[in-house]
């Protein structure tokens, strides 16, 4: 058996978990830290994901060790976690520190520099964060009980994913939006298959990825929201009991199965009453709704308007794009 546990995941089950992965709340910015500097970014409520295009240093996350860092190298930080960057100084000089409140607030959609020093800068990163979820309370990386580091190769083209990002964020045209959370996901699946031939076995930090059983019904749900699912059935695709596929699935994900299974139907209706091409009582049937009313119910529950509201709203917006 592999020492990996996502290994041990069935190829369609963890090809399902990765196309459906929606890559949320970017916000990005140019790091750039001169010798005998120190840039301190403060925690975030989401992960964060740092990236080093050139130079070397050293990042410290939290209480965690040092991490040595030289081009390509790749950081996810956790949430809530503090990170910083110091570049030495050849004198050996104590190193003088730039907080990241002191530049303006991030600003979703948009981009921002920040640097320590006056010099030219010894190590310049990529920095930003994001979430990557099933569902409301699903977010794939936000449990990690560690940061991941992992160094890439200039082959990997991260830098270049990364820096298109950035050019989206800055021309700022009808769906740059869209287009820097399609890159972002680049990166992050990138970065999954990583995980898969780590030596670090860093993948058994997704709870997700660390149970075949669950991953394989967090599967067939991401892949079929409008099926008829039970935690019956759901228990009969994963191969365990009723209890212990409730107490599994509730561990690895932090919500029960229904309520996951809920926030992936609402997730999927947004989607297909913004699209406009099917009628409300026919996007009900395709998220798994008998009904109307139970329908606009758990939509007004989970997002606070009615569907038709919202389509409403989405069309508007889209006819101000033309």
């Amino acid at each position: 058996m592999s020492k990996n546990p996502a290994k041990r995941i069935a190829p369609r089950d963890l090809d399902r978990l990765i196309t459906t992965l929606e890559v949320d709340f970017v916000m990005l910015s140019e790091c750039l830290v001169s010798p005998g500097w120190r840039l301190s970014l403060g925690p975030k409520d989401t992960p964060g994901i740092h990236y080093n295009l050139s130079g070397t240093g050293r990042m410290i996350v939290d209480k965690w060790p040092p991490i040595p860092l030289s081009p390509h190298t790749l950081a996810i930080v956790p949430p809530h976690a503090a990170f910083r960057i110091e570049v030495e100084h050849a004198s050996g000089s104590a190193l003088r520190t730039v907080e990241s409140k002191q530049f303006p607030p991030f600003e979703p959609g948009k981009i921002r520099r920040v640097s320590a020093g006056n010099s030219d800068p010894r190590v310049i990163l990529i920095c930003g964060y994001f979430s990557a979820s099933y569902g409301a309370s699903i977010d794939l990386f936000a449990r990690l009980p560690v940061p991941i580091v992992e160094k890439f190769d200039a082959a990997d083209q991260l830098d270049e994913k990364l820096k298109s990002a950035l050019a989206e964020l800055v021309a700022q045209e009808v769906g740059s939006g869209a287009m820097t959370m399609a890159l972002m996901k680049q990166v992050l699946v990138t970065i999954l298959r990583r995980s898969l031939n780590s030596t670090n076995l860093w993948a058994e930090r997704f709870a997700v990825l660390n149970d075949a059983q669950v991953a394989g019904a967090l599967s067939d749900m991401v892949a079929r929201p409008d099926a008829p699912h039970s935690i019956e059935t759901l228990s009969w695709t994963s191969a365990l009991s009723r209890s212990a596929f409730m107490l599994r699935f509730t561990k690895a994900l932090g919500a029960s199965p229904m309520t996951v299974l809920r926030q992936m139907r609402m997730r999927q209706a947004k989607i297909l009453l913004a699209v406009d091409s099917l009628s409300i009582d026919q996007v009900a049937r395709a998220v798994g709704y008998a009904n109307r009313t139970s329908f606009f119910r758990a939509f007004r529950k989970a997002h606070g308007i009615d569907p038709s509201d919202y389509r409403a709203n989405a069309r508007s917006i889209s006819d101000k794009l033309i």
